[in-house]
């Protein structure tokens, strides 16, 4: 009979899952789990074990790990390791399944920028009809017939562009390969056409991972490009904007507005109040702010833990695995 493979769950992203992912493991694993609030020394004891890591980022002086063979982060952001970081052969593989997530939240903004529910709601609520009869008062605008940019045409700019079109938009697209206009879009391009893209679209959506050849990728020149009207939202990587071109293109009303859900600066254990970027956003009328949180919902979670199961039983049968970024050099 053949020995299980040992799973470790390696951190909070991973331990408080356990018994939601015994649940989908087959029986040819072995689970040993640790979490942050344990000694570091218990993560060393533990990790030479394991023939698969389910986890984030790690930080500590790693003992060697010669049996690990798949390092599955349950996310999609793998930017903060390399294929040194890890055995040679070890496959990295990643997360998705907020794709749908996203999109979602992408048109609750751009519907919210558009309509204004919010400040409609708080007038309504203080000063009721405000002398006027129904159907008189203020306006609001319409998707219908404007311009979406998608800048980066992976799994959520896929999303996006579906959900674009039952809004009647008119959907564009450009992303690092190039390929056929697929038919949710009216053209698509590569990286090349980015300015033509800012040129033309209403509202441009950024969902770019964070590599070399992206950061900083919309600086102070495509500001100058886009509409003056337009406005960005950005549910890729903070960094792919340029941070101080974009808060200068925001107050000095260069472009109309911004929506931000992934920021400059995140919380750490040694400051974890920091704000979420060296320049005063929240203090701009322009500015929609929310925290890193478009992706998170419960039907998110459970797709992304039935992806990750998925995985690790591919490798206790020597199937091919998915979603691999890189395979270790270390």
């Amino acid at each position: 009979m053949t020995e299980p493979l040992t799973l470790f769950l390696a951190g909070r992203m991973s331990k408080p899952r356990e018994a939601k992912i015994r649940e989908q493991l087959t029986d040819d694993w072995n689970v040993i789990s640790w979490t942050e609030d344990e000694p570091f020394e218990r993560f060393v004891e533990l990790a030479p074990q394991a023939d698969a890591l389910l986890g984030g980022r790690i930080i500590g002086d790693w003992p060697p790990v010669p049996r690990l063979k798949l390092y599955q982060v349950p996310f999609a952001g793998v930017d903060w390791i390399n294929p040194s970081d890890v055995p040679a052969g070890c496959a990295v593989c990643n997360t998705y399944e907020h794709e749908i997530a996203i999109a979602e939240y992408v048109f609750g903004a751009v519907l919210e920028w558009e309509i204004g529910f919010r400040t409609a709601d708080a007038r309504m609520r203080s000063h009721g009809w405000d002398g006027r009869t129904a159907g008189i008062g203020p306006t609001h605008g319409e998707l219908h017939g404007k311009t979406m940019g998608i800048v980066g045409y992976g799994r959520i700019g896929r999303e996006v562009a579906a959900r674009a079109q039952a809004f009647g938009l008119r959907a564009i697209a450009i992303s690092r390969s190039p390929r056929e206009t697929p038919p949710e879009l009216d053209w698509y391009g590569t990286f090349d056409a980015l300015d033509r893209l800012l040129e033309e679209s209403d509202y441009v959506i950024a969902a770019l991972p964070l590599t070399d050849e992206t950061g900083g990728l919309i600086d102070a020149g495509r500001f100058a490009r886009m509409k003056p009207d337009s406005v960005i939202v950005n549910v890729g990587r903070g960094r792919v904007i340029d941070e101080e071109a974009l808060y200068t293109a925001l107050s000095e009303k260069q472009i109309g507005g911004a929506v931000i859900d992934v920021w400059y600066t995140y919380p750490t254990s040694a400051d974890p109040s920091c704000a979420p970027s060296r320049f005063p956003f929240e203090d701009l009328d322009n500015v929609i702010m929310t925290p890193h949180f478009s992706a998170r919902t419960a039907p998110m979670r459970a797709r992304r833990l039935r992806s990750v199961c998925a995985n690790l039983n591919r490798l206790a049968r020597g199937e091919p695995l998915q979603n691999i970024c890189f395979v270790g050099t270390g």
